[in-house]
């Protein structure tokens, strides 16, 4: 199954309502990666750019775009970006492939 990496960032309402009622996020994100029949492989905090990281394992693109659809369409998150995460045998086989592609780059 393909992996992604996620990384979101809170609003700070969401942030006012956790600290007033601390909750395992981690969890939840589990529940719901489960529910397509994938796996969370992992979920952390941070410091910097993102409040989090999600690495998860999909069946399929359309999978994680219901995921990444339903919690970014929950309001409880300022930001939400999701990476899909190629094995290095799949970026191999991309790089043969690319040599047949005719690409001409523009204004050449």
């Amino acid at each position: 199954m393909p992996l992604y990496l996620s990384k979101f960032s809170y609003t700070p309402e969401t942030w006012a309502r956790m600290i007033s009622n601390p909750e395992d996020r981690g969890k939840a994100a589990k529940a719901y990666i489960e529910s397509v029949g994938g796996k969370l492989h992992g979920f952390w905090y941070s410091f910097g750019a993102h409040d989090g990281y999600n690495l998860w394992e999909a069946p399929d693109n359309v999978s994680m775009a219901a995921v990444s659809l339903a919690i970014a369409g929950g309001g409880a998150l300022r930001s939400f970006e999701t990476t899909v995460l190629l094995s290095v045998d799949e970026t191999m086989d991309a790089l043969r492939m690319a040599a047949e592609v005719k690409y001409r780059a523009p204004g050449a």
